[in-house]
């Protein structure tokens, strides 16, 4: 009886503790973050080039060490990967005969300085030489015509370091404001010995593209946070989590699963606002308004950065502030003002991401495309605009 009375009293402190906590709890702040922000123009300037690549969009950056959550050193090697590019020479201010436009193709930095002659591009050639994309689509989906625009991308330490990018199955159409459409989500898997042009990779088609009643498209791939200790992560939970965007809204959507599960669809979960479930159909918006490509990065204070392009192609460079991966999320912060960089009104700004394994401690790398809506005629007349352009956000303090 005595020993009943004391498990009860134990019992008693730890429910009055563990309700203090709670009661104690103090409230994420989502909508602060003390920062300044300036332009890159070192960063800026290595993708300005007059010979070979000249132009491209849909940069991602994935770090071979498979450590994503912290800069790189000085010998490590950074993979660049670029959809739309441009390949030829600028000659006397414009663009030489014999350009060609490839739909997607890569770079590699040694190191973290943004040194012209530390970063190789490469991309493929078909039978006459010419210049041609590095993926292209071959899957039991893949229609003649399509081909891979890219998504996000990182080394899996759990599945011998090999290479997963994301590919966005796209189409010409004749309809629509664009002429293109998404029409699959793709998986592309690199050895890690494999060197580029990459002739040794396996493609895999997902299920993990949507479409509704209303002929709204949605797909994973557009960011990934890796949340393991192997990747510092500063909490790690041991998950990847990936992003999606649906929807005219720009609708941010979350799945996740294991590293060593990556390439076993099945076992993937989706967030529904409340809880992880195995329906992608239940999958919850979790917050609108971003970007196709964007960015989850974590802060030194413990919350997260969502950085992406308010609302796919605007001129703003925005950040919501996350409590978790997976949120909520804050009202929109603005960090830049891409006005200036549009010389022309036919010039269009889109897809800022953030990438840490190229930014210093406290502080965010983040790019931002430009593009024509009259492309060819633009580029004529400005061959170097079709390029990233590079900021610097400094975190100068931050509260939770």
């Amino acid at each position: 009886m005595k020993k009943f009375a004391v498990a009860c009293s134990l019992f008693c402190v730890f429910a009055c503790l563990q309700t203090i906590a709670q009661t104690n709890t103090t409230p994420i702040n989502l909508t602060d973050l003390k920062f300044t922000v300036e332009a890159a123009p070192e960063w800026s300037a290595l993708l300005t080039r007059q010979t070979g690549w000249f132009g491209g969009d849909g940069i991602y950056t994935i770090p071979l060490n498979g450590v994503e959550n912290r800069q790189a050193k000085a010998n490590d090697k950074i993979l660049f990967i670029f959809s739309d590019s441009m390949i030829g020479k600028i000659e006397n201010g414009t663009m030489a005969p014999g350009y060609k436009m490839i739909h997607n193709s890569v770079a590699y930095l040694n190191g973290i300085a943004p040194a012209n002659q530390q970063m190789k591009f490469t991309w493929d050639t078909d039978k006459t030489g010419a210049a041609e994309s590095v993926f292209i689509p071959h899957t039991a989906q893949t229609d003649t015509s399509d081909y891979y625009w890219l998504g996000d991308g990182f080394v899996n330490q759990e599945l011998n370091n090999a290479i997963y990018i994301f590919g966005y199955r796209v189409r010409n159409v004749s309809t629509g404001a664009f002429g293109f459409k998404e029409v699959g989500n793709t998986l592309i898997k690199i050895p890690a010995s494999a060197k580029p042009p990459y002739k040794d990779i396996k493609q895999m088609d997902t299920p993990f593209y949507l479409t509704d009643k209303n002929g709204d498209i949605g797909s994973f791939g557009a960011g990934i946070y890796v949340n393991t200790t192997k990747a510092a992560a500063p909490k790690p939970d041991g998950y990847i989590y990936i992003y999606g965007v649906r929807g005219m809204g720009k609708n941010l959507m979350v799945a996740r699963v294991a590293p060593k599960d990556f390439e076993q669809f099945n076992k993937w979960t989706f967030y529904d606002g409340a809880n992880w479930v195995k329906d992608m159909g239940k999958v919850a918006d979790v917050t609108n308004n971003v970007s196709n490509e964007l960015s989850l990065t974590a802060l030194p204070d413990g919350r997260y950065a969502l950085i992406f392009q308010v609302g796919g192609m605007t001129t703003t460079v925005g950040m919501r502030i996350g409590a978790t991966p997976y949120g909520p999320f804050g009202p929109v912060i603005k960090v830049w003002d891409c006005k200036p960089d549009l010389e022309e009104k036919t010039f269009v700004v889109y897809n800022a991401k953030a990438h840490p394994s190229l930014s210093a401690p406290g502080e965010l790398l983040i790019s931002y495309n430009i593009n024509s809506i009259d492309f060819i005629p633009d580029l004529m007349k400005h061959p170097n605009l079709y390029r990233p352009r590079f900021i610097r956000m400094k975190i100068s303090e931050s509260s939770k």
